[in-house]
């Protein structure tokens, strides 16, 4: 699992989400960071509040008796093949180095190849995206 200060700087990059069964998410703020939910409609739900925003509706058998949370509330914890999917065509290769850290090749808008070792491949994996986010950013500018 990527760590939540990369998962805020992906959300903040831009990464866009659109809730689905099997998602891990934690609620940020001090008491719950440290708690990750997955969506599931056995515990946490996908539902619409009355003014039409996502939320999730936490079912009976969670501990804190959570009735629901908004989406803006809750911070997306992506999964390795999440991440590799949202980058897209960007996305060259994952490979394990010698040392047992990973690095994860990605194409260049100008078909330039960079490489972003991690020491866990979803990291690697987050790093690269962050980059990837970075640069349609500033292609969009």
């Amino acid at each position: 699992m990527i760590d939540i200060d990369i998962a805020r700087r992906l959300r903040e990059a831009g990464l866009p989400w659109t809730p689905a069964d099997g998602d891990l998410f934690v609620i940020d703020n001090a008491q719950l960071r440290d708690e990750p939910f997955m969506l599931s409609s056995m515990v946490v739900e996908t539902g619409t509040s009355r003014s039409g925003r996502v939320v999730f509706r936490f079912n009976g058998t969670t501990e804190w008796a959570l009735d629901s949370v908004e989406q803006h509330e809750a911070l997306w914890i992506p999964r390795e093949d999440q991440l590799r999917d949202a980058l897209g065509e960007a996305f060259l290769a994952l490979r394990r180095l010698e040392d047992g850290s990973y690095s994860v090749s990605l194409r260049a808008p100008d078909g330039a190849t960079q490489d972003v070792p991690a020491p866990h491949a979803e990291d690697a994996l987050a790093g690269a995206l962050l980059i990837h986010l970075s640069r349609q950013v500033a292609r969009s500018h």
